[in-house]
């Protein structure tokens, strides 16, 4: 592996560590209670945080979990330069998916702000712009972290060296 792509792969991985536990570290916040900055989450999930009870802690542990899951993936990727093999797969699937989902939500939430398509319904102008700045876009980031980390290391797991830890 060229030195270029492993360093690139190395920050790209860490780098989208660091933003899914920041990502984790709302939820649980918010899971556990906290309301700073729920006003910008908006909808359903934002009235059921705001609720509280055992189905907004349900679902507040499961988001914390996932994102938690999702960093520890992209660790083991990064610690192993892509030499576990099983790794891939669900880290290029989990970077494509936070791609598109952040991706698709940005793109209409800025269709909607800009006036280019008029919303259905009433509109959270306060939580559509927090959620095309901050939210959605940062799902859109740290799925292109993830795939770059991915991308970076994908033709090391076809090589037959003994994975090292360090």
């Amino acid at each position: 592996m060229g030195a270029a792509r492993l360093r690139t792969g190395i920050i790209a991985g860490y780098a989208a560590v660091v933003v899914g536990l920041v990502y984790a570290a709302f939820s649980l916040y918010w899971t556990l209670g906290g309301t700073a900055l729920l006003d910008t989450v908006g909808g359903e999930v934002g009235d059921l945080a705001r609720r509280g009870g055992t189905a907004a802690f349900a679902l507040g542990l499961g988001a914390t979990l996932l994102k938690v899951a999702g960093c520890g993936l992209c660790y083991l990727l990064v610690r192993t330069r892509g030499r576990v093999r099983w790794v891939l797969v669900p880290a290029a699937l989990g970077g494509c998916l936070l791609i598109v989902y952040g991706g698709v939500l940005v793109a209409v939430g800025a269709l909607v702000l800009t006036g280019a398509v008029e919303p259905d319904s009433a509109v959270d102008w306060t939580a559509l712009r927090w959620h095309v700045a901050i939210w959605d876009l940062w799902f859109l980031v740290w799925g292109i972290l993830l795939t770059t980390t991915t991308v970076a290391f994908r033709r090391q797991s076809f090589v037959d060296v003994p994975a090292s830890h360090g």
